[in-house]
């Protein structure tokens, strides 16, 4: 991030955007972030250099393969497509960006919701060659599914490769037409599409000379104009308690403090707080960020907190301050996007991890999932299988301090995780009331 800095000082104050890019297998995500890193400035030359005399290049002799600027693993480059999620750092003068760039493979669905979990926006890519008759593909539907079940503020829409459908404004809004459609079922307000070509960086930074029958703006002009406020709901103070902190010194100087990152709002010196789950009340003594004290701490601090007394604090309890505090409770309902390739087994007991608490958990009944094909949802009673998204009930040994997922991730969100093969077997969404 330095370089970035160094890059685009005056970017330092103007926010970060944090997207995903989505789609299927190659429709041209890899590419399109090599252009906006490319026409951005945020390559460098021993980079280019590296990928131009790269044996695993599959661009024309006088051209660079951009997608290797991002698919950095042997076997991604070896194969031509994304596996893991890949992380890439760039700025402008108006904004820096944080962009993770998921695969688009079905099998690495679990790998998009890693990368959409903290994102503020989606980027899902369309290949108009392969949906120029307006039909589009089930993993560009799934994506935008999750895009909306995650709770992602932005979702735009890359209409790319429109240097191959020879710039047809036809074929841009057949594709409009039906991404309409499929916002309006899944109840997304608005999606915005932005034909282009990242091949050629068309409409990528710059406005194209081949669509001046497009009049919206480019795709890294309409990123740096999104809006970065966070909803109202998002700015209640939340914080999971990482470490307990002992000081043995004068009496003066002891003390214990409780080290997190607080997700939400602002947290002063003299707030009330509640510790949660056991629901017990204090106030706010003293707030650190390592050894400087400070007056308030804001969403995203790291910080320590000392309260004005003595109770029970313990490494993943939740400490809250404000007017709405989560529900505690120890069976709720939940969005699940099945992630492992063993079906889910009510019988089972699985560990669940919320925060920094971490307890065991039960599934004690599946009640629908979604079919992406037809985007709708239908009753359902069986197991989900991987990649299947549904509603179930959750039952945990013991209480947690639930918000809704669309009020609070950081207390709405959490994993489910197979205790025998340790692998994460499922992304959840808590649902209270609805």
């Amino acid at each position: 991030m330095n370089a970035v800095n160094d890059l685009w000082p005056e970017a330092r104050n103007k926010g970060v955007l944090r997207l995903v890019t989505a789609g299927s297998v190659d429709d041209g995500k890899s590419t399109l972030i090599g252009r906006l890193l490319l026409d951005s400035k945020g390559v460098f030359a021993d980079q280019l250099a590296a990928i131009s005399g790269s044996r695993y290049s599959r661009a024309p002799a006088d051209a660079l393969d951009l997608a290797l600027l991002t698919d950095g693993l042997e076997a991604e480059r070896e194969q031509g497509i994304t596996i893991d999620v890949a992380y890439r750092y760039f700025a402008t003068p108006a904004r820096k960006f944080i962009i993770a760039d998921a695969p688009g493979h079905e099998q690495y669905t679990r790998n998009m919701v890693t990368g959409a979990s903290t994102a503020d926006a989606a980027v899902i890519l369309i290949d108009a060659a392969r949906a120029q008759g307006g039909e589009l593909l089930p993993q560009t539907k799934r994506h935008a599914t999750l895009a909306q079940l995650l709770g992602l503020r932005h979702i735009l829409i890359a209409i790319n490769k429109m240097d191959q459908v020879g710039w047809s404004q036809a074929v841009f809004e057949r594709i409009q037409t039906s991404v309409n459609t499929l916002a309006e079922r899944l109840g997304i307000p608005a999606l915005t599409c932005v034909p282009l070509s990242a091949l050629t960086g068309d409409n990528v930074v710059d406005p194209s000379a081949h669509m001046p029958w497009y009049q919206g703006l480019p795709l890294l002009p309409l990123l740096e104009s999104l809006p970065l406020e966070k909803p109202v709901q998002e700015e209640r103070p939340r914080l999971f308690v990482q470490w307990v902190i002992r000081h043995e010194g004068s009496s003066t100087q002891a003390f214990r403090g409780y080290a997190g990152q607080l997700q939400g709002g602002v947290l002063r010196v003299g707030d009330e707080v509640a510790v949660l789950p056991s629901g017990e009340a204090a106030r706010v003594q003293a707030l650190y960020q390592g050894n400087t004290p400070l007056e308030a701490a804001a969403a995203g601090d790291s910080v320590t907190l000392v309260l004005d007394r003595e109770i029970d604090v313990s490494r993943g309890d939740l400490l809250v301050s404000g007017a709405k505090a989560p529900q505690v409770a120890r069976e709720f309902d939940a969005d699940l996007c099945w992630l492992d390739r063993q079906t889910l087994n009510p019988a089972r007991w699985y560990w669940l991890k919320q925060g920094t608490r971490l307890t065991q958990a039960r599934i004690t009944a599946v009640t629908s999932k979604r079919d992406i094909s037809e985007l709708t949802t239908v009753d359902w009673s069986g197991p989900l299988a991987s990649n299947d998204i549904g509603r179930v009930r959750i039952r945990t040994r013991d209480a947690l301090a639930l918000d809704d997922y669309d009020e609070a991730r950081s207390t709405g969100a959490f994993i489910l995780i197979d205790d025998a093969s340790h692998q994460t077997a499922a992304a959840g969404m808590v649902r209270l009331g609805n």
